[in-house]
């Protein structure tokens, strides 16, 4: 499924440079969204949705449509719980006819600092009206906030600090995004790579710690607390985690798409023919260089598929035990 998805992403590119930027939700709104995830977690989505669409078409900035990727991670290094979304947007996007291609300046996309106040302004907003139509629920320390005075004063802190909107260096070019993409799209809260070791009922890992500049440690947990922080970052059923906005929305992606190609005077993608039969571990390094055959501890070694099982059966024994 990823090996596909990225084909059909390599399809979608555009000669453009593109930015990564990152919306991430207050110490105070990520308790909300903890104990209310999918309502929560979809206001995310359409408040930076939102920002990010309003302020690129302001003419004061860059004043056209853009479109872009947004991906929903909910953890930090650490597996605590720390929702925020990672947008990857092609630097530029139509005016408002639809007649001409806007470039961003070389290296910068929109002011972060403009997108963070709006977007403290609209995340706010719709979450006091998912709070006014009784869509959030509160439970154990949350529990008080269930009554309209509460909620106002909890939201005080929320509404006076600058909320954090970070723009990462823009990628290097398509291949860039596309290895990005295939990193951090269809993962779970940890790495196997990070884990290091279960001795005596403990769990240690490799984590990165952003406030002391990113150094290297070692983190070490009980079993039960290392599956509790895991848990914390399973979504609910059906949530959609990845999502497509301005001309790369579905509805529009394929117009709008032939539309930016023809202003950028790129010609369409080939479309590739899929072989006789497909291997997605082929596919996946074709896209991404990454191998999906190496042996992930010594980078050396071929890991080779010995036995396939129905879900739900248990794999075979050594000969001498099967029956």
């Amino acid at each position: 499924m990823r090996a596909q998805w990225l084909e059909d992403r390599r399809a979608d590119l555009l000669p453009v440079g593109y930015f990564h930027v990152v919306f991430t939700l207050p110490e105070e709104i990520a308790a909300i969204a903890y104990q209310n995830k999918a309502v929560v977690y979809d206001i995310l989505f359409h408040a930076t949705a939102e920002t990010l669409r309003t302020i690129a078409a302001d003419p004061r900035h860059l004043g056209a449509e853009i479109g872009f990727i947004a991906i929903l991670h909910t953890w930090g290094q650490n597996l605590q719980h720390h929702p925020h979304l990672h947008c990857v947007v092609p630097g530029g996007g139509l005016n408002a006819d639809g007649e001409r291609w806007i470039s961003c300046r070389p290296g910068f996309f929109l002011p972060v600092r403009v997108l963070s106040r709006l977007f403290r302004r609209l995340f706010l907003a719709q979450l006091q009206e998912a709070f006014d139509a009784g869509n959030l629920h509160f439970f154990n320390a949350l529990e008080a906030l269930q009554t309209p005075g509460a909620f106002t004063r909890y939201l005080v802190p929320a509404r006076q600090v600058e909320w954090v909107v970070y723009a990462k260096p823009p990628f290097g070019g398509s291949q860039q995004v596309l290895e990005y993409l295939g990193r951090y799209t269809h993962r779970v809260a940890i790495a196997n790579h990070r884990l290091l070791d279960f001795v005596d009922g403990k769990v240690s890992f490799h984590w990165k710690d952003y406030r002391h500049e990113s150094r290297q440690k070692v983190m070490c947990l009980d079993a039960q607390e290392f599956i509790r922080r895991f848990l914390l970052h399973v979504l609910p059923n059906g949530f959609q985690r990845i999502r497509h906005y301005g001309f790369l929305a579905n509805r529009y992606r394929v117009v709008k798409l032939a539309r930016c190609r023809q202003l950028l005077d790129e010609p369409a993608p080939a479309v590739k023919l899929p072989d006789a039969s497909p291997d997605y571990r082929d596919r996946y390094e074709q896209l991404t260089g990454k191998s999906l055959r190496d042996c992930p501890k010594c980078g050396c070694g071929q890991m080779i598929c010995i036995e396939s099982f129905p879900p739900g059966a248990l794999p075979r024994g050594p000969p001498g035990e099967r029956s």
